[in-house]
């Protein structure tokens, strides 16, 4: 984090290339209310906020940074006074409180489209208002056709006069993955269908078109979990598609703000429902590759949930300007950073040895044929070769052999050509068939490292089985020994029980012979 500039405008020019720097107020001007989920746009030189949250109370100001004066100012637009004249004597003058919203710049004004908002006269459906920056004026826009769910958390792009608004949550915390466009002009909705394979439904992603053709998504989160995914959705054909990405990790994160410039995506803080995120990234568009441009402390401001970025121009180079965000605390500073030109990023091209060569032989060839060509017309167009004036002899038939001669150099570089092409056709089949053969490998391996993860789980269910099966046979013996130790001991008992009983036995006998000698006597 490079140190904080205070001095306007043009101190901007001495920021650091790819690091941030606290912007401070001029004079220590008072700053706005700290808060996040609010929404942002820079215009003609000054950085308007609109909205927002702070303690679970949804904020109802627009305030704006001049960085000329490098100052704040409460901006207090009025309600149109056509929409007072029509509405109730309950018309609602003050502009309303919001959260979660999304704000774009359309000609003079600021068209803030959906979010959380506790007007008790607001419907379900998505609001539209507009902030006309020139006159100061606002109002609620009355939208037509296929009009969206309420919700909050969406992302929403500008192509042309129609915005495109993807996600977010609805009222009843329903996640939503669905597209809907506004056609700006006629203020009417159209619910756009597009081909399987999309997003899942998630809200406080980011969103960005490029080259006015695709529809770039990233991030976000669910109830459960966030997202570092990207998605893709061609505008033209309306199919999603994924693609693969290289260069840095990009860990999940939401809440997270982005804007494009050129043909980078610039995406900042953003976190994982456990830290902020502390990298500041960069994907080159064109080729799908990531990469980081500088990266803060976790304990920093922009590591934080909930901020907005934003760009400018100053001099001829671009700024990102991020402000608020939540990380714990609410932030209400500024940041800016200088960016470094980027370097352009070289195509992802996998060839083989063969095929290069094969591509160099067709640009070869095609450099030949071109020379070839742009000679024979030049031969053709000089002043100095006029048919009525040329002399029949042997400048024509010398003529005539020349063109005959380019004409056979012609047909051989063609026939070249062609070869080349078809080897080169050749080549890109056996690349074809050799990823499908990795791809299948590539799902045979795991089929087999499944089984093995299966056979593991069973060897270690078999072994505990083991385990306890020994210990009941541990058990069983020691069973068995008290066992045999009460048998012996029974024995023993039955033993003397018996001893006794004979004992007992012999007594009586005599006893009853004693008896009978005594009655013989008598």
């Amino acid at each position: 984090m490079g140190e904080g500039i205070n001095g306007g405008v043009s101190s901007l020019a001495a920021a650091p290339h790819d690091h941030w720097v606290l912007i401070g107020p001029a004079g220590g001007s008072p700053r706005p209310p700290a808060r996040y989920k609010h929404a942002a746009q820079v215009v003609q030189d000054k950085l308007y906020v609109v909205g927002g949250s702070r303690n679970g109370r949804s904020l109802s100001d627009v305030q704006v940074f001049d960085f000329n004066t490098f100052t704040w100012s409460a901006l207090k637009p009025t309600r149109d006074s056509n929409q007072l004249n029509h509405e109730n004597n309950g018309a609602v003058r003050s502009f309303p409180a919001l959260a979660g919203h999304s704000l774009v710049k359309w000609k003079n004004n600021l068209v803030i489209v959906a979010g959380n908002t506790r007007l008790t006269s607001s419907s379900n459906k998505v609001s539209v208002w507009l902030i006309d920056v020139e006159t100061n004026i606002w109002s609620a826009v009355d939208t037509y056709g296929e009009v969206p769910t309420a919700r909050g958390g969406q992302s929403v792009s500008l192509l042309g006069s129609r915005l495109l608004m993807f996600g977010g949550e609805d009222n009843k915390r329903r996640l939503l993955n669905d597209i809907h466009i506004l056609d700006l002009e006629t203020m009417v909705w159209e619910e756009v269908k597009t081909e399987k394979g999309g997003p899942a439904p998630r809200y406080d992603h980011s969103a960005a078109v490029y080259a006015d053709q695709y529809l770039l998504i990233f991030g976000g989160s669910s109830h459960s979990t966030c997202f570092n995914d990207l998605y893709l959705l061609d505008l033209r054909n309306l199919e999603w598609s994924q693609p693969d990405t290289q260069g840095a990790h990009i860990a999940p994160r939401s809440g997270h703000a982005g804007t494009m410039i050129d043909e980078n995506w610039y995406i900042v803080g953003g976190g994982d429902n456990a830290s902020g995120s502390t990298d500041t990234i960069v994907m080159n568009a064109s080729k799908f590759v990531w990469s980081v441009v500088t990266s803060v402390s976790a304990r920093d401001q922009l590591a934080c949930e909930g901020l907005t970025l934003c760009s400018t121009t100053v001099d001829g180079e671009n700024f990102l300007i991020a402000f608020g965000g939540y990380n714990g605390q609410y932030s209400n500073e500024i940041f800016v950073l200088k960016l470094k030109a980027r370097n352009l990023v070289q195509p992802r091209l996998l060839q083989s040895p063969a095929a290069a060569a094969a591509a160099a032989s067709v640009t070869a060839a095609y450099a030949v044929i071109t020379s070839t060509i742009e000679k024979t017309k030049d031969i053709i167009s000089t002043d100095d070769f006029d048919i009525k004036k040329a002399k029949p002899a042997r400048s024509s038939k010398k003529f005539v052999a020349e063109i005959g001669v380019v004409n056979g150099e012609k047909d051989k570089l063609e026939s070249r050509l062609a070869g080349v092409r078809d080897e080169n056709s050749k080549l890109k089949d056996k690349l074809d068939l050799t990823n499908l053969s990795y791809g299948e490998l590539e799902k045979e391996l795991k089929s087999v490292q499944n089984q093995l993860a299966a056979e593991g789980s069973r060897c270690q269910k078999l072994e505990s089985q083991i385990a306890a099966s020994r210990k009941r046979l541990e058990s069983a013996a020691s069973l068995e020994n008290e066992l045999e130790v009460l048998r012996r001991q029974i024995s023993q008992v039955e033993q003397t029980m018996t001893t006794t009983q004979r004992q007992k036995s012999g007594g009586v006998w005599k006893w009853v012979a004693g008896s009978a000698e005594v009655s013989d006597d008598e």
